[in-house]
């Protein structure tokens, strides 16, 4: 009797436990959410205090952020871009057929002739033959792209804005040195525009943002990346095979296409940092764009002097490397070598140029500018590009094998 009593009560006390835990899971599973939320940040608080601080907490922000002031960074700056169409007047081509018959005069009969294919112009007809991008810089309709996208002075040139609007392209000025061109748009009073930030403060590594035409068909496609490299020194062609050496580029793995030039490499300010120019053929996720504060100086010397000038020196020169010393025996690993080129009439130092008043002559080795090394990573050609027509630079230079000081006047590219 006693044992039924205990067994009954033991009954009782599991059925009580059923209920009671029953209840509490029940309650468990209706709060899941606002439970995982709580050990969830509770692990956070643990895992950030055993780290030192708030590392979780920043990586987390950091994400949400950059991605909020990429997309941020677009929408501001997209109205500022458009697309360049490159028209031309081209032949109107037409086929025709000229009966040709062998037998004829032999013969005197119709033996049936040849149905012989022709060719010849009919007028001509405007046609799309190519495209870029270009951004506005000023509130009055000047514009920034690459020279060689309106450099040919038969085509005219249309802005495609996003929202579809279409304006009239005036090429104000193309850069005698460098690719890059002013242009204005024609039709409005007032127009939105992008800042040029400061390019010497970039570092590898930096979020960067490229919008442009690409392929000529995707208007203001954007892509995202890092600046992987800076004053890189390139040799870019076109599509009509001109070529010409760029340096100090800034290189990036945001994708660049054909139809992105001219397009431009924002900041995640919102600030153009540089204007793409080139991408590697080959490659993946490598291009090039010209850096901003060149562009500056572009726009500067438009409102100066109504075009683009840049100082020169006057000579064909090849960079001093320790390849080129060891190959040549020279007694030193840098600066600038004066030498002709391949052609006969490429000489090494320009008749009546700066260089050839100051006394250079070929196989002089430039070895400074204004106390400034020439090396790879800055070439003489940037350290000039820096200079005023009419400022006199101090030049170091190695002849014959004994270093002299000229002084040299710089006058305008021509």
């Amino acid at each position: 009797m006693h044992k039924k009593k205990i067994l009954a009560h033991l009954a009782a006390s599991l059925a009580t436990s059923l209920v009671v835990f029953g209840a509490v899971g029940a309650i468990v599973w209706w709060k899941r959410a606002e439970l995982f939320h709580y050990f969830a940040s509770q692990f956070l608080t643990e895992t950030k205090s055993e780290s030192g601080g708030n590392e979780v907490k920043k990586e987390t922000t950091r994400i949400i952020t950059q991605e909020a002031l990429v997309v941020d960074t677009v929408k501001k700056a997209d109205p500022a871009v458009f697309s360049i169409v490159i028209s031309k007047d081209v032949p109107i081509v037409e086929q025709y057929f000229d009966e040709w018959n062998p037998f004829k005069d032999f013969f005197g009969g119709d033996f049936g002739g040849f149905q012989i294919p022709q060719y010849r112009q009919k007028g001509t007809e405007k046609r799309e033959v190519g495209s870029g991008t270009g951004f506005l810089v000023t509130k009055s309709g000047l514009a920034l792209t690459n020279k060689h996208v309106v450099d040919d002075a038969g085509a005219s040139y249309t802005a495609l804005a996003n929202n579809g609007k279409k304006y009239e392209v005036e090429v104000v000025a193309k850069d005698p040195v460098l690719d890059l061109a002013v242009i204005r748009l024609k039709g409005e009073t007032s127009f939105p525009f992008l800042t040029l930030g400061n390019s010497d403060s970039l570092d590898v590594g930096e979020t960067v943002i490229a919008i442009g035409n690409a392929l000529g068909e995707f208007r203001n496609t954007v892509s995202v990346g890092v600046i992987s490299g800076l004053a890189r020194s390139i040799t870019a062609r076109d599509a009509s095979g001109k070529s010409e050496t760029l340096d100090e580029v800034i290189q990036t793995d945001a994708a660049i296409n054909p139809g992105n030039s001219g397009g431009p490499l924002l900041s995640l300010s919102g600030k153009v940092i540089g204007i793409n120019v080139a991408v590697a053929q080959g490659s993946q996720n490598i291009g090039f764009a010209l850096p901003a504060n060149l562009a500056k100086g572009a726009l500067s010397s438009v409102e100066k002097y109504g075009k683009i000038v840049r100082p020169f020196i006057g000579i064909r020169y090849t960079e001093v490397t320790p390849a080129i010393k060891e190959k040549n025996k020279l007694t030193v690993d840098y600066g600038a070598l004066v030498v002709r080129g391949a052609n006969p009439d490429e000489l090494a130092v320009m008749p009546g140029s700066p260089a050839d008043k100051a006394g250079i002559v070929e196989y002089d080795i430039i070895l400074e500018v204004d106390g400034e090394k020439i090396t790879q990573e800055h070439p003489l050609a940037s350290l000039i590009r820096k200079k005023n027509i009419g400022d006199t630079v101090r030049l170091k230079i190695l002849h014959k094998g004994e270093e002299k000081i000229m002084m040299l006047l710089l006058e305008e590219f021509k």
